[in-house]
């Protein structure tokens, strides 16, 4: 969880009053966020990744005020037109396709202040935008510009600027190769033909994201008044929800928000948008899910403290807010709301005796065996993509869609484990050789039948059909269950290089070399064997 310093004289400003100590440490744990320490000066708290708008002083202070009773219900934040625009060119399809931006005005920079603006971008940047892989933002002084700005993607050797804390001009190469902050995030660009830019009328270059921006037009100082905003990434929703975030907080400084015309090739989007989202309450699920009988007057008031606005069973929900995905969210802010610490403890009218699952013993033991090999356990999301599971693995199994997903990366459900490992060893292709990992987890199948699975994946330059293999022979002796292996042929194997794991005349997995084609998909330089079987299968055969 990101760990934020807040200037306490700021927030008690800001809220418009000025909490006793006590009672200060109190609400500031009741919020939601992780109280480490209140000095004099600061308010040191850790967020919750769930809420990225309590970064900075400004928002930390709108959820504080709105939770204590001083200024609840919902902020209404004002957007002006600037009739400027954005133009996306179709070169950042295949790098950086989308951008959210905005204009804000009549600023008052201090010390204080750019020190909150840094902060929030940089731990936007980390949670939120998953260390600038999901989303980079780029805050410029306006006076420097000239618009209209356009977002295009250019080789690395065509672009040449003075990069932000340097002296020298160095191309794109160049800076992922030489500058700080480039070699840093070079694992974002460094495999790509063609390098995001911003660039406005007079051909200035603001920034290259996710990487850095210019010295020359891309640096905030005291007397900045006017901002240009802008935010990269590869979800739009993200990107608008980050950019909401920004502005609400800089509009707490008493800035004024423009809006900003961004030109795609076949359509045009205004951003900032601060409409707040409506969603339906069930007052009766409420009451049902947190065990309480509230008034539908006191729930209004709860959820005003939290800075929603209800009125007729309807739920305005702030812009800024990027946590409220369903009716439970909601609830999850009712029950906050309330004080987790008035609700009342009851001692259920059942007696049972807890014992430990069947299945997860026979997980621990598989795990106990895999690490004794010097293996490492990893956990990912049960929700994947297309490209994920079928396009990069060379197959076209029929999936299982998600509708009304939130986010197109993970709008399906799981089929296999296999190429969620892929995407571990891909996203972490830095660090040292060889790299040996498994996970167990549930996955579906068509019909959205789920068992758990156990994959396992060897990369390293030497590893072959024979290392996978050793790997099956410890595992199956550890359980004590014999096997036999069939020739396979499947579209992510080497062909001859593959087989089917057969125990008592049942298919329960398969193992084999990955097929080099498979490997440069996933922009993977080594060599992997892999093995996937179904643990279901084999407890079954334990319990024959």
């Amino acid at each position: 969880m990101p760990t934020v310093n807040l200037n306490r004289k700021e927030v008690e400003n800001l809220v418009g009053k000025k909490l006793d100590l006590a009672k200060l440490k109190d609400r500031v744990s009741m919020l939601g966020t992780d109280l480490d320490d209140i000095t004099d000066d600061e308010i040191i708290v850790e967020i919750f990744p769930n809420r990225p708008d309590m970064l900075s002083e400004q928002g930390f202070s709108r959820a504080l005020s709105s939770f204590i009773g001083i200024k609840p219900g919902l902020r209404d934040y004002k957007v002006k037109k600037s009739n400027d625009k954005v133009i996306i060119e179709n070169s950042v399809r295949e790098v950086r396709p989308f951008t959210a931006c905005a204009i804000v005005k009549n600023l008052k920079f201090d010390e204080e202040n750019i020190k909150s603006i840094i902060q929030i971008q940089e731990k936007l940047h980390i949670g939120f935008g998953r260390n600038r892989r999901k989303a980079a933002i780029g805050i410029y002084p306006l006076e420097k510009i000239k618009f209209p700005v356009r977002f295009i993607a250019l080789p690395p050797e065509e672009i040449k600027f003075i990069p932000l804390e340097s002296l020298e001009e160095m191309n794109g190469k160049e800076i992922l190769e030489k500058h700080p902050t480039g070699k840093e995030y070079a694992h974002l660009l460094n495999k790509n033909d063609k390098y995001p830019l911003f660039i406005d009328a007079n051909k200035n270059i603001l920034s290259m994201p996710p990487i850095i921006n210019s010295e020359t037009v891309g640096r905030i100082t005291d007397e900045t008044t006017e901002v240009f905003i802008e935010c990269s990434g590869f979800d739009f929703n993200i990107l608008n929800k980050c950019l909401n975030i920004i502005v609400t907080a800089l509009a707490d400084m008493n800035g004024e928000i423009y809006s900003l015309n961004l030109e795609y090739e076949k359509n045009t989007e205004t951003t900032p948008n601060l409409t707040p989202e409506e969603m339906e309450l069930n007052l009766d699920y409420v009451n049902k899910m947190l065990g309480l009988n509230l008034k539908e007057s006191e729930i209004k008031e709860l959820l005003e403290r939290m800075g929603h606005e209800y009125r007729n069973k309807k739920v305005k929900i702030p812009a800024y807010r990027s946590d409220i995905l369903h009716e439970i969210d909601l609830i999850e802010d009712i029950a906050i709301a309330y004080g987790y610490e008035n609700f009342k403890e009851e001692i259920p009218n059942v007696s049972t005796i807890g014992e430990e699952s069947y299945l997860t013993k026979f997980k621990r033991k598989i795990a106990e065996a895999l690490i004794g090999l010097e293996l490492i356990e990893c956990s990912s999301f049960h929700l994947s993509n297309k490209t994920t599971l079928n396009e990069k693995m060379r197959t076209k199994n029929k999936l299982t869609m998600v509708e009304s997903a939130v986010n197109a990366d993970y709008d399906t459900l799981r089929n296999f484990l296999l190429p969620n490992l892929l995407e571990i060893l891909s996203r972490n292709k830095r660090y040292e050789y060889p790299q040996n990992i498994f996970e167990m987890g549930t996955v579906f199948d068509e019909n959205i039948k789920e068992h758990e699975s156990l994959c396992i994946v060897k990369s390293e330059k030497d590893v072959n059909f024979t290392k996978i293999k050793q790997v099956l022979d410890v595992l199956m002796s550890s359980l004590d269950i014999p096997y036999e292996i069939e020739e396979l042929s499947y579209p992510w194997f080497i062909e001859g290089r593959a087989g089917e794991i057969i125990v008592n005349n049942k298919k329960i997995g398969m193992l084999g070399e990955l097929n080099p084609e498979v490997l440069i998909n996933w922009n993977l330089e080594m060599p992997a064997s892999v093995l996937e079987l179904n643990i279901n299968m084999l407890i079954e055969h334990n319990n024959a």
